[in-house]
């Protein structure tokens, strides 16, 4: 007598109205969100290019604070540096201003993918990332660099020498702290949107938390301009913080394992 088939372990759920894209309609459609999110920075550089010479100066605040009184002002080296500078302020200006409209363009390019529960996320997806954005900005604006640049001078702390600092070299310097500062906060929605899409989980991520960690104290040791172990632990502590609460957050929105794929491996 032949034995029945064993049946099969129901299909996984695929996500509610899913459209299946070619590669070349996945590029086409990265390169449209791509192309939007260009437009909103582009209109971020527009609002924000009215206030450009007051932002800068404002930018500055923290390294004039470092210099002696009578050494307080900075240099460029030919008549077009301030043009330039003015116009990288107001570039990053518009990236900074377009950071929700990013963010929802990268939204609706992973969205079509996502199951309708996991959709319902989009507001806390939105909130969160901006927010966790802009107090990594803020954060290292008011508490990074009040320490860090006088960390710096005090280096130099000899009498023959005399710095001479250039608009352009010290922007750089402050939009890449700030901008690196507010892409380091956005690790916990990192790791819970990659779990959400099946890239991690929080059992892999809890598994490897020590090489994390010193990961952690690297990038922190590159990100901040000095080494000292105050300014290396006002940057290394929130990435740690961070990274558990990425894991808390992947374990609660990740997506978990099917159940046919549990009992085959018991059976196993």
């Amino acid at each position: 007598m032949t034995e029945p088939a064993p049946e099969l372990p129901p299909a996984s759920p695929e996500p509610e109205n899913e459209v299946r894209l070619s590669f070349m309609d996945h590029l086409r459609e990265l390169r449209k969100r791509l192309g939007r999110a260009l437009v909103g920075v582009v209109v971020g550089m527009a609002a924000v290019g009215w206030w450009v010479e007051p932002i800068f100066h404002r930018l500055m605040q923290p390294v004039l604070d470092s210099l002696p009184e009578h050494q307080r002002a900075l240099h460029y080296t030919s008549y077009i540096e301030p043009l330039m500078v003015y116009l990288k302020v107001a570039l990053y200006g518009g990236i900074f201003a377009a950071v929700p409209w990013v963010l929802w363009q990268l939204w609706l390019f992973v969205a079509p993918g996502l199951y309708r529960k996991e959709k319902r996320l989009v507001i806390p997806f939105l909130v969160s990332g901006t927010a966790l954005f802009y107090v990594g900005a803020a954060f290292c604006y008011f508490m990074i660099m009040p320490a860090a640049f006088p960390a710096m001078a005090a280096i130099a702390n000899d009498a023959s020498l005399s710095p001479v600092l250039t608009m352009s070299e010290q922007l750089s310097l402050v939009l890449g702290m700030l901008l690196g500062f507010g892409i380091v906060f956005e690790l916990p929605v990192v790791i819970a949107f990659l779990s959400m899409i099946g890239v991690v989980n929080w059992r892999t991520l809890a598994k490897y938390r020590r090489y994390a960690i010193v990961l952690n104290v690297a990038a922190a040791a590159i990100i901040t301009p000095t080494g000292d172990p105050l300014n290396l632990a006002l940057m290394a502590v929130p990435m740690i913080v961070f990274y558990e609460i990425g894991i808390i957050a992947a374990r609660i929105l990740g997506k978990k394992r099917e159940p046919g794929n549990a009992v085959a491996k018991a059976d196993a």
